[in-house]
């Protein structure tokens, strides 16, 4: 099985024969790459098998994984395929390597936020635990998705109130949407940007250390 997309591997210093590991798949945002999200888990791959991948579409300066037909609104095909083609990625990385599929984790900011907990919400059981940084769950998926069975998935969402690309309102509708469907939801809100600040990375890191 060939792989479906380009990534970084980050993994522990000595595997030990016999044994499986915890997985992190890291989703960047628009315009960004594989290496961009890689500073905030320096340190997970002591216990994780760390795969940042890159997305399939070409945009300046970086790569994206889809593209929007208007605000707030992914264009559904190229969505879809996005969806398509990270499921393939972890099929593959669970064939090609020594990886516990009972460990499953996801993470990703804005785009790649955005594709985390819709995989979250299709793969439902497969999914241990989401790190979902400034994102919002597409109106599409809601509707095809909205009950759920979610009470083994742990979600940590964050947002910053002053966020311009993507408005802060949009994150506590997907709360709300986890806390239904019975998942453990850490919600977290700052007086931030569209970004990632200093007390955002500190509780990102506290929730790792709690998931373990």
């Amino acid at each position: 099985m060939s792989t479906p997309l380009v990534y970084e591997l980050r993994k522990p210093d000595v595997i030990e024969e016999g044994k499986d590991y915890p997985a992190l798949y890291l989703i960047h945002g628009m315009g960004s790459n594989e290496q961009d999200l890689l500073q905030l888990v320096q340190g997970l791959e002591e216990t994780y098998f760390i795969f940042s991948v890159r997305g399939p579409i070409v945009q300046p300066p970086g790569f994206a994984f889809f593209t929007m037909e208007e605000f707030g609104k992914p264009h559904r095909d190229v969505f879809d395929q996005a969806i398509t083609k990270l499921t393939s990625f972890i099929d593959y990385s669970c064939e090609k390597y020594p990886i516990d599929q009972m460990q499953l984790n996801l993470m990703g900011f804005s785009q790649g936020a955005i594709l985390s907990m819709s995989l979250g919400l299709i793969l439902d059981n497969r999914i241990k635990g989401i790190a979902a940084l400034s994102g919002y769950i597409p109106d599409f998926i809601k509707q095809e998705h909205n009950n759920k069975d979610l009470h083994d998935l742990s979600i940590f969402i964050s947002h910053g109130k002053q966020d311009p690309v993507l408005p802060f309102d949009w994150a506590p509708p997907s709360e709300q949407l986890f806390l239904r469907n019975g998942a453990e939801v850490v919600f977290k809100q700052y007086d931030s940007g569209h970004t990632v600040s200093q007390q955002n990375y500190q509780d990102l890191r506290a929730w790792f250390n709690n998931l373990r």
